[in-house]
């Protein structure tokens, strides 16, 4: 495995001073936002698509410091009910797609989406429960009217250009369950898989150990992004794990976003990164700094030394010792 990070948090940062950056921390990888959530600031999108010698410059940048593109990302809602939002987030992964081909980057990350209760709905609807059964009728119609055929579509442009989708099983989103992502992959392609982030198990009740053993069988895991997650059981037993406060409140919320090391032990780490090779993901950690009580260097820095001293770098030997 390699070491990486997401790029959002250098967004104040040029491309090389963030490449210089991330190669004076000794990591191997960096995972480039395209648009949608995470900007392009390191990715002039459309510039690259229309030009070969932009791309053959753009990445003598990474090469020339030992470092790797692990993933393009553009976390967006590309089935949202509101058209405007809709047709921006579907253009930016249809240009991912086409520019991660274009420079030999293997995955592109995203969310699934999530569509409306119906074709008049002017917002996202979530339902998470079954009962009363509207929440059920509404799953069914988004999943058989939206996601399924929106992402046949897009598997098929991926598996035409050699990519593979990464989707971040996130709350909010259509997606965001082991069983959710193993469901449209059945009723898509390969090319779908999961863009795996322990943090956003952990808050849900899901080991992500166990996670990477469901979707590794499957060969679904196509990403990983290393943050974690800090649950608060007082807070837990007054707002429940779907905590609506906002991020900065750590002292009340359920949960908070840490970064590695600081919600679960270095250790419960480690049996992450060994459930990895075991269920063959030998690609990027990708670290994802979302810590509200580091600052970014801190914060980024203490992810980089923890999983560092884990990280299984190396293929196993035969077993000399049996």
């Amino acid at each position: 495995m390699k070491l990486g990070v997401f790029t959002p948090l250098f967004a104040d940062l040029s491309l090389e001073e963030m490449l210089d950056k991330v190669q004076k921390a000794g990591l191997d990888a960096v995972e480039i936002g395209t648009g949608g959530n995470p900007g392009n600031h390191h990715c002039p999108t459309d510039e690259l698509l229309a030009s070969a010698e932009k791309r053959e410059a753009y990445l003598a940048k990474f090469k020339e410091r030992g470092i790797t593109i692990s993933a393009l990302s553009c976390h967006d809602n590309p089935i949202s009910p509101v058209k405007e939002e809709r047709e921006v987030a579907d253009e930016i992964l249809r240009k991912t797609i086409k520019l991660a081909s274009l420079l030999g980057v293997p995955v592109v990350n995203t969310f699934s989406g999530t569509a409306g209760n119906d074709d008049q709905a002017t917002a996202p609807n979530w339902p998470v429960i079954p009962w009363p059964t509207v929440y059920s009728d509404m799953k069914a119609w988004q999943w058989e009217n939206k996601l399924i055929p929106y992402w046949k579509e897009i598997g098929q442009l991926a598996e035409a250009h050699q990519v593979k989708i990464g989707i971040e099983l996130h709350g909010g989103f259509l997606c965001h369950t082991p069983y959710t992502i193993l469901k449209l992959r059945e009723e898509t392609c390969e090319a779908i898989g999961v863009n795996l982030d322990p943090s956003h198990l952990w808050w849900q009740g899901i080991d992500p150990v166990a996670a990477i053993r469901i979707l590794g069988e499957k060969g679904a895991i196509h990403h990983f992004h290393a943050k974690d997650t800090f649950l608060d059981q007082d807070n837990i037993n007054m707002y429940g794990l779907t905590d609506m406060q906002p991020y900065g409140d750590v002292r009340t919320r359920a949960w908070t976003f840490r970064s590695v090391g600081c919600g679960h032990s270095v250790s419960e780490w480690s049996d992450i990164m060994s459930a990895l090779r075991t269920y063959g993901y030998d690609y990027v950690v990708s670290i994802e700094h979302e810590d509200p009580l580091m600052s970014i260097d801190e914060g980024f820095m203490r992810a980089v030394t923890n999983l560092q001293s884990i990280l299984i770098r190396e293929q196993p030997l035969d077993m000399w010792w049996a």
